[in-house]
Order: C-alpha cells, then sequence, then structure tokens
C-alpha cells in the first residue's frame, strides 16, 4: 500500500521536534550536530533568534496579498539584493526550480524582443543539477531525473563538466546562453574555477550570449564571498538564488542586469506566492546578516580551520577517505567506500553530511557556527571513519579464512 506521502525519497529513519544553531534534537530527547544544515539552506542554523523574531512579528501583522499589489518587504529585498550584486531587476519565487524556469524563459524572452526567436538553446555541463521541473532536467539530462518522463523538452545542449573548448565548440545560430553552477553541488562539489568562468564571460561577449549562473546552493555567502562568482571577478548577465537567502524559509529569486530582463514585461511572468510579506521579511533578515561588517571574513576563517581538520580526516583514513575539495563552507570529502556507508556511520556518531554524485559527501554547515562546532563535528566523523575501518577488517578477516 502507498504511504499518504509520495514515496520519492529515500529517508533515513530520523525525526526532529526542535533545532537550534548546528544542532537537532530528536523527539527522545538525542542530539545531532547537523553539517547538512537543510542541504545549504538553513543558513544561519535552526531557529536564529534574529529571524524567529522578524517571522513571529511579520505573521501577526500580514501573510499574503498575492502580487496584484505592492509589496514593501519585497521590494526591501529586491534593494538590498541589487545592492550587493550585479544585478538591476530581482523577481522572486518560491524555490530554485521556480528561478530556474524563469531564467530559462528569461533568455529566450531576451533574443525573441529583439527579433532572434530562433536562438532558444542553452548549453550546459555534465553533473549539473538545475532543479526537477521539466526544463530543469532537460538541462542537467540525469539519467535518473529524465529516465520514465517521456519526451525531453528540446533547446537544451550539454557539454563535458569544465570543458570550455567544447562549450566553445556547440555554440551555433541558435545559441541563447551558457547556463552553470559556479560549483555543482548535487554533481559533487566540483569547482570551476576561476579562470574557466572568466573563460566562459569571455565567450559569451565574443559571441553575444546570455551568462546564467546557478547559485542555488553556493551563493548567499557559503563560499565566503555573497556570490561564488565574485572570487573570479565577473558577473553573469541572469543568477539564481535560493536555498540560503530564506534561512530555511522557503524563498527563491531569479535576479538579472537590466539589459538581460528587458524583455520581460507586465504579463510574461508572475507568482502567486512568490515574493509575499513572510518570505521577503525573513530574507531581509538573511542579507543583513549576511552583509553585516565581518560576517564573510568569519565564514572564510571557519572554512579554513574545517577544511584542515577534514585534511587530517582524509590522512587518518586512507582507506576510508581520499581527498577534500570545494570553496568555503561547501566542501566534499570524497570516498574510498560507498557513500551511503560514510553517511550512516555518522548517523551512528550523531553528525549529518548529505550524499552527492562521484560518491562524495557533502558539508554544508550553517555560516555562522562556532570552531568548537566544526572540531565536534570533525572528531565524530573521525569516529564515523574508525567505525568503518573496523568493518573493513573484519570482512577481510572474513574473506581469508573463507
Amino acid at each position: 500500500m502507498i504511504s499518504p506521502v509520495l514515496p520519492t525519497y529515500t529517508r533515513a529513519p530520523l525525526s526532529f521536534k526542535k533545532g537550534q544553531g548546528p544542532w537537532l534534537e530528536t523527539d527522545a530527547g538525542e542530539m545531532y550536530l547537523d553539517m547538512g544544515a537543510g542541504i545549504g539552506t538553513c543558513s544561519l542554523g535552526h531557529a536564529h533568534p534574529k529571524l524567529v523574531a522578524v517571522l513571529e512579528a511579520q505573521a501577526r501583522r500580514l501573510w499574503h496579498t498575492s502580487n496584484l499589489y505592492e509589496i514593501p518587504n519585497q521590494e526591501a529585498l529586491a534593494e538590498k539584493l541589487v545592492e550587493h550584486s550585479f544585478a538591476d531587476t530581482v523577481f522572486f519565487t518560491n524555490s530554485g526550480t521556480e528561478a530556474m524556469e524563469l531564467a530559462v524563459k528569461m533568455a529566450r524572452k531576451y533574443f525573441s524582443a529583439k527579433g532572434q526567436s530562433e536562438r532558444v538553446e542553452i548549453i550546459t555541463f555534465e553533473g549539473a543539477f538545475h532543479g526537477r521541473s521539466s526544463a530543469g532536467i532537460a538541462a542537467s539530462k540525469g539519467a535518473k531525473m529524465i529516465d520514465g518522463f517521456g519526451p525531453i523538452l528540446p533547446g537544451f545542449v550539454q557539454v563535458p563538466f569544465n570543458d570550455i573548448e567544447a562549450a566553445k565548440a556547440v555554440i551555433g545560430p541558435e545559441t541563447a546562453a551558457i547556463l552553470l553552477e559556479p560549483i555543482q553541488g548535487e554533481g559533487g562539489i566540483r569547482p570551476f574555477g576561476d579562470a574557466s568562468l572568466k573563460a566562459l564571460r569571455e565567450i559569451c561577449d565574443e559571441q553575444g550570449l546570455l551568462l546564467i549562473m546557478d547559485e542555488i546552493q553556493c551563493g548567499m555567502g557559503r563560499t565566503g564571498k555573497l556570490f561564488a562568482h565574485e572570487w573570479a571577478g565577473i558577473t553573469p548577465d541572469i543568477m539564481t538564488i535560493a536555498k540560503g537567502i530564506g534561512g530555511g524559509f522557503p524563498l527563491g529569486a531569479c535576479v538579472a542586469t537590466e539589459e538581460a530582463a528587458s524583455g520581460m514585461v507586465a504579463g510574461t511572468h508572475g507568482s502567486t506566492y512568490g515574493g509575499n510579506p513572510l518570505a521577503c521579511a525573513v530574507g531581509c533578515a538573511v542579507m543583513n546578516e549576511i552583509t553585516s561588517d565581518g560576517f564573510l571574513i568569519d565564514v572564510s576563517r571557519l572554512a579554513g580551520h574545517l577544511r584542515q581538520g577534514l585534511e587530517g580526516l582524509v590522512a587518518g583514513h586512507p582507506d576510508i577517505f581520499t581527498f577534500v575539495r570545494g570553496s568555503g563552507l561547501m566542501l566534499a570529502l570524497g570516498c574510498k567506500v560507498p557513500v551511503m556507508d560514510v553517511v550512516n556511520a555518522g548517523y551512528d556518531e550523531k553528525v549529518m553530511v548529505v550524499p552527492a554524485s562521484d560518491n562524495v559527501v557533502r558539508l554544508l554547515p550553517p555560516l555562522n557556527m562556532s570552531t568548537e562546532d566544526l572540531d565536534e563535528a570533525v572528531w565524530r566523523l573521525d569516529r564515523a571513519a574508525a567505525a568503518l575501518e573496523r568493518k573493513l577488517d573484519c570482512e577481510n578477516n572474513k574473506g581469508l579464512q573463507a
């Protein structure tokens, strides 16, 4: 018999009644250290007091009116995003998937409005994850996402990960844009690197294409800058944001330059819930924290501390871990054993990490964790790895006896 909740997830047998900072508490009172932060969404940890206060205050005043009317909180958050990014304008959504849908529409509408309606093709990269909508799975082309869902939407051309020459080679008269995550999240925390991002910006400029950055997972301070592309000293034309922008409250955004958004006029896009007073009140509070003096500097400091600890894990457990990669507080541990073995061993030690492709576990902790909690996380992962080593030794001994 099917469960009341559609069984599309393989869930861990865990549920939580309360969270505080990086810690989660089960009904039984057990405390788990959350190094996944809701897949990078709880950017300021669980139940951050400033976010709770803002949400409670807004909930007592006004929840929702729809975008038929002006929404002051929405305008305030848009102004903050414009002030702190390359963008001139913002459209708010409820999720990253919705933001990506608009990014695709915006790129195509840009050329259509200029009389070049044939330019609809978007170049993407192997290993990408751009959501689970019809356009998102067509852009990503992952077998698990597209199998069984009928004809895949046309208009997306995929090239190997970080292969700049391959991307350049497939540009044709129908090409509209290049789309990428500066650091692939679901793909295994794989950074493109500054040189590649600069090269892609140059190609787009030379060919008259739009550059779309998906910063849904790597944005909002996760790498030590507000947005990951800033490290390369370049800017996109369109960018999608979600996850960390709401600190756990459903919120996303598609931001763009005035030029890139020039085709999007009244009636070309809409959302009933997107950017409602509740979501944008929380988003403003998140932005205030992340852009406050010294916050991003502290993220980089914490990132260096965590990375040093993880490098020690790799050195101390070569039969379990193979490498550390990533940027800021968006890091991956390469695994020599099946990734879910590491995730489950972490559960046994009450530390939570997130699996990803390329047999890695992701560490996406709150951006405001203490060094003491980071050390605790590394210590628990060390214990998890030691338990896996004992299991491997036992299996090897059984094999020798057989």
